[in-house]
């Protein structure tokens, strides 16, 4: 994200513009201002799945074809991003700038199963229809003096910077449901090749004034449960934090940040209660048209490409799991030419036999290339190629190639 065209791209398309951002249409009324911005974006993704044995990893992210039956996939669908509308108030009271956001997340794939992202049912048949994923929903209050509480649903604090900074953003990256006869609203980008999707969480967070070009921000979030075993009631919140440094030194732009999560899984009238936790860390350095970007996490009870997802063996014995993504892109004026690799990695609970683990890593590799046909409007072409491979000696391995246009406003 070098260019400011490609930040507003990228800023329009998850919908983070703050309420003090440029915006498609602002109007003004009395003491409150109304925002609204967002994006389309539309893609063919093709894929390639493995065919050359029946069994599929469990866990893994290459898309496989049942020993040869469905070796292709074709699809019209949205990428990583699904398509945004959000609206946005703000208002100064008393000395405070307050702010509330809603996020609609609409797609372009029938999705009849409940979340636009959790699919089941018949899949893509006649007489479907989109879905709606409402993930934004939040209000702020603060100013630049004493800092900001924000309240309500929104991104998470822990791997949010990987995702933001991939640059498959406005692309597809990893087909991941665009491969199936299951739509979503998106694909996978780089989410479980590099890192942990962060996941939109309700929350509580207090975020420091910016000093010297450090800020942080603290705060709580709803638990969540693990999705293997841990399916109680918590006895108290999950607990995410993130320091953020911004620099300008010599003509090159340095960001560099850090972030945690942490909670305690219980399993009322079971046997797999545990604290899992995770670390992050990256940054990324622009100089000219020149981007470098990497991060890396590591975790225990974390899982792995969802929060928690296949975070323990069931019996408290927790997993660790880490990961890096590394990328470099180059703006040749309005074509920018990017690529970046990733690997995630979940291992063993301690004693567990190696054939109980679903997953032992998932891997890919990115080639893009982003033109700015107008200021608002990027063509998109990317080929993929992710390798899954599990703890008893199976891989899996796939492509998908992908062209689309992603509209911002």
């Amino acid at each position: 994200m070098i260019e400011t065209n490609q930040r507003k791209l990228i800023a329009a398309a998850v919908a983070m513009l703050s309420s003090t951002g440029a915006s498609a249409l602002e109007l003004n009324a009395g003491d409150y201002k109304f925002t609204v911005n967002g994006n389309i974006n539309v893609h063919y993704v093709y894929s390639d799945c493995d065919s050359s044995s029946p069994a599929t990893i469990a866990g893994g992210l290459a898309c496989t074809g049942g020993g040869g039956t469905a070796k292709s996939a074709s699809a019209v669908t949205n990428g990583l991003l699904p398509a945004a509308l959000s609206f946005g108030v703000l208002t100064t009271q008393n000395g405070l700038d307050i702010g509330a956001h809603f996020g609609f997340y609409p797609g372009v794939s029938t999705n009849d199963g409940g979340s636009p992202n959790l699919q089941g049912g018949a899949g893509n048949v006649a007489l479907g229809t989109t879905g709606l994923d409402v993930r934004q929903v939040y209000l702020t209050f603060g100013n630049k003096d004493i800092g900001t509480v924000t309240m309500g649903r929104n991104f998470g604090l822990f791997g949010f910077d990987a995702i933001i900074n991939d640059i498959t953003i406005p692309g597809v990256g990893v087909a991941g449901a665009a491969a199936s006869s299951a739509p979503a609203n998106t694909t996978l980008g780089s989410i479980g090749l590099g890192y942990v999707y962060t996941d939109t969480l309700a929350q509580i967070n207090y975020t420091t004034p910016t000093v010297a070009g450090l800020a942080a921000t603290v705060g709580i979030y709803d638990p969540l449960n693990s999705g293997t075993g841990a399916v109680g009631r918590k006895t108290q919140p999950g607990f995410h934090g993130k320091l953020t440094y911004n620099a300008a030194l010599s003509g090159a732009k340095i960001y560099l940040s850090s972030a945690f999560i942490s909670q305690q899984q219980r399993d009322d009238g079971g046997n797999d209660d545990y604290r899992s936790y995770g670390v992050d860390m990256g940054g990324k350095v622009n100089i000219a048209d020149l981007e470098l970007a990497g991060w890396y996490y590591y975790g225990k009870g974390l899982g792995t490409t969802a929060l928690f997802f296949f975070s323990s063996d069931g019996n408290s014995n927790r997993r660790g799991s880490n990961g890096y993504l590394a990328q470099a892109s180059y703006k040749f004026d309005a074509l920018k030419l990017g690529v970046n690799y990733g690997t995630s990695r979940l291992n063993q609970a301690e004693g567990e036999p190696a054939a109980t683990v679903p997953v032992r890593s998932n891997s890919k590799i990115t080639g893009g290339a982003y033109y700015s046909l107008t200021k608002n409007l990027t063509l998109v072409g990317e080929v993929s190629s992710v390798t899954a491979k599990d703890h008893v000696g199976g891989k899996n391995e796939a492509m998908n190639f992908n062209v689309g246009t992603f509209l911002s406003f």
